[in-house]
């Protein structure tokens, strides 16, 4: 089973806090474990005009904002730019699924702060990260389910709609859903 693309989303009963209603974008999956996104936590306190100043990035005319998200909490100092596709850096883009790149160099954020670059972005700081077999076991024990990304829940919809939105994209009532899981 390759994850790379898809999205997981937490059951009720995850039972850790990091994680707790979390959307995660699986950017790689292999034999040797998997890495992702959370991509419904944003970062308190921080705008992407204030990350530009202390990476010391001029901003131009045109700047645009993207979300600035806590992306799981391996690395948090380290910054991970998902985007979509149509945008591919000279240094290091990898593609994520078919749909999605993530780039990890300053030069996208200089494309940004410019008014260029990607044309849905958002950049997470940290990520999640699981060992060989570790999120396989996890899904049988029913920590996570399974669904398909779209544009609107990476990039669109404000975060603490996505969790909802991801299960009802799912056609599952998030109210319906049992804080515990069985086995029949």
């Amino acid at each position: 089973m390759d994850l790379t693309g898809q999205v997981i989303i937490a059951m009720p009963d995850m039972g850790d806090p990091r994680f707790e209603r979390a959307v995660i974008l699986i950017c790689a999956h292999s034999s040797s474990g998997a890495m992702g996104l959370i991509v419904n936590q944003p970062v308190p306190d921080l705008r992407f005009e204030d990350l530009l100043v202390q990476l010391k990035i001029p901003r131009g005319d045109q700047a645009r904002d993207i979300r600035l998200l806590i992306g799981g909490p391996v690395e948090r100092g380290r910054g991970f730019v998902l985007h979509s596709r149509d945008y591919q850096s000279a240094k290091a883009t990898m593609q994520v699924g078919e749909t999605y790149g993530m780039t990890t160099t300053l030069d996208v954020l200089e494309a940004l702060s410019h008014g260029d670059g990607p044309l849905q972005a958002v950049m997470a700081f940290g990520y999640s990260g699981w060992g060989a077999g570790q999120l396989e076991a996890e899904i049988a024990r029913n920590d996570w389910l399974i669904g398909t990304p779209s544009d609107g829940l990476i990039f669109g919809a404000e975060a603490a709609r996505k969790w909802a939105l991801a299960l009802t994209s799912m056609g599952i009532n998030p109210m319906a859903l049992s804080p515990s899981g069985g086995r029949a």
